[in-house]
């Protein structure tokens, strides 16, 4: 073989390696492990630009549509399997969304439509399920029969591997010349947490100057989707932290193995969510949604949760 041949397939095999690593910096970094179906059709999914990492299964054919507000979109494959384990009557008929929360309200206040691209479908929910206070609007807008919580979670602050920027506190995030990506307060309940746990750290001038100051000079990214963008921007090196749930944080580093980790934010700075879901009042399939309800506050359901660092919730 000539060296010039030799060149050439080293150089295409750095080019097809470095292809590789972007694709695998873009969700979804399930593989196709969280498509609730029985049988794929043709593959077309193509990393940042074909991919829909928030849709999940078959809408045209769901015997239980759940709308889940993104936070814990990683847990949902387990979820569902171990569910269909219960009741085999479902399996491959499970359609579910993983949008922000508030958009997914959005979504249901529009009767179940939605466009991606130049996609338009209509799914109804049957479930709805995000943190207590947005599942007690929608139960207080009438949408919803309940709001019924089964688990907590408590923010974290995510870093590239190796922690180049040297993070080790909220107050870190403050200081000039560290690039973040944060989620966006429009649409993002997890930002007002955000803000109470900044303002316990450091101050109204904390909460400034990580999403007001660097906003206006470019080093706060704003998310645009969900705070599931937070670990592309890492490893793209486009940031040096951003403030998450801790579960998405285990999830990157313990489940995806993406070369993310994490530094813990002190207790008394920390904030706290609670998850709750609700059946829709309007509900196709009522008894399988109540079914998934009840299914979250299980033993089964919450041991899947405790992996990604989720605690059951206590009255």
């Amino acid at each position: 073989m000539s060296k010039k041949l030799i060149s050439m397939l080293m150089g295409l095999g750095c080019i097809l390696a470095t292809a590789q690593a972007v694709a695998d910096v873009y969700p979804p970094w399930s593989h196709g492990k969280n498509d609730p179906i029985n049988q794929r059709g043709l593959e077309f999914t193509v990393p940042e630009v074909d991919n829909l990492p928030d849709f999940h299964g078959n809408p045209m054919d769901t015997k239980l549509s759940i709308f889940v507000g993104g936070n814990y979109y990683f847990a949902m494959a387990p979820l569902v399997a171990a569910f269909e384990k219960d009741h085999p009557e479902l399996s491959g008929k499970i359609y579910y969304e993983t949008i922000p929360p508030g958009l997914v309200a959005a979504q249901i206040e529009n009767g179940g439509t939605i466009t991606v691209g130049n996609m338009t479908w209509t799914v109804k929910a049957d479930v709805y399920a995000a943190g207590m206070k947005r599942v007690k609007q929608m139960v207080d807008k009438g949408f919803l029969v309940s709001a019924e919580p089964y688990a907590t979670n408590n923010l974290t602050i995510m870093i590239p591997k190796g922690n180049p920027a040297h993070i080790t506190s909220l107050k870190d995030l403050g200081k000039p010349g560290v690039k973040l990506v944060m989620p966006n307060p429009a649409f993002e309940g997890i930002a007002r947490q955000i803000k109470a746990a900044l303002k316990k750290a450091g101050g109204d001038e904390l909460v400034k100057m990580v999403y007001e100051t660097k906003v206006k000079n470019g080093e706060t990214i704003l998310t645009q989707i969900h705070h599931r963008q937070s670990p592309m921007f890492l490893m793209m090196g486009k940031a040096d932290a951003g403030v998450t749930w801790g579960s998405e944080a285990i999830f990157q580093e313990k489940h995806a193995d993406n070369p993310i980790s994490f530094v813990k934010i002190a207790p008394e700075h920390n904030s706290t969510a609670i998850y709750a879901a609700g059946v829709l009042k309007d509900a196709p399939n009522p008894e399988a949604a109540k079914a998934w309800v009840n299914f979250l506050k299980s033993p089964k359901a919450l041991a899947i949760f405790e992996q990604y660092g989720f605690k059951p919730y206590h009255h």
